[in-house]
């Protein structure tokens, strides 16, 4: 699928009262290391998007995020959709429809089939594709997935879990 650069980038932190130039109801697209993030532009700085395990260990349904939080420091891109069917208001209709709904799957049901689903009546994912059609490519994805899940951990949150761990594998020593 062909992109097109805009002008607005995360990474810039520009000041909440300059919103970009997107319309309302594009397909948008944040590059990530490995794999790219999907997106409907809601309006007012906000995107529809199904948070999957973006930026979590948890699983998160379809849901809204601010344009700086969907972009995560990277740029965002408008998805070029010479084969949409649904635009504007419309796409932003069908994204807003699906809001809660807790289906993701990474093959299936991902970011990418819901933004294309949204624009296109289809549900299609060109990295998935690719993956599918080049396994080394699929390996690198996974690679880059469970990178960013274990970055985004509470480190906190990670030494509870193995301590939980070792208590519960330990041997149970009874006093004598």
């Amino acid at each position: 699928m062909e992109t097109l650069l805009t002008e607005w980038s995360a990474a810039s932190r520009k000041s909440t009262d300059t919103q970009p130039a997107f319309d309302i109801g594009a397909h948008l697209v944040s590059e990530r290391d490995g794999y790219a993030h999907h997106g409907i532009y809601a309006g007012n700085g906000r995107v529809i998007h199904y948070g999957g395990f973006h930026r979590s260990t948890q699983r998160r349904p379809v849901e809204y995020a601010s344009l700086h939080d969907f972009a995560a420091g990277r740029e965002v891109k408008v998805a070029s959709e010479s084969d949409s069917v649904y635009t504007g208001i419309v796409a932003l209709r069908r994204a807003t429809s699906r809001l809660g709904e807790d289906r993701y799957q990474l093959l299936t049901n991902n970011c990418e089939h819901f933004s294309t689903w949204c624009v296109r009546g289809v549900a299609r994912s060109e990295q998935v594709r690719r993956c599918l059609m080049n396994p080394w490519n699929g390996v690198k994805t996974l690679l880059a997935i469970a990178r960013a899940m274990f970055a985004s951990r509470d480190f906190s949150e990670i030494r509870r879990d193995a301590r939980a761990l070792s208590l519960a594998t330990a041997p149970r020593v009874r006093p004598a």
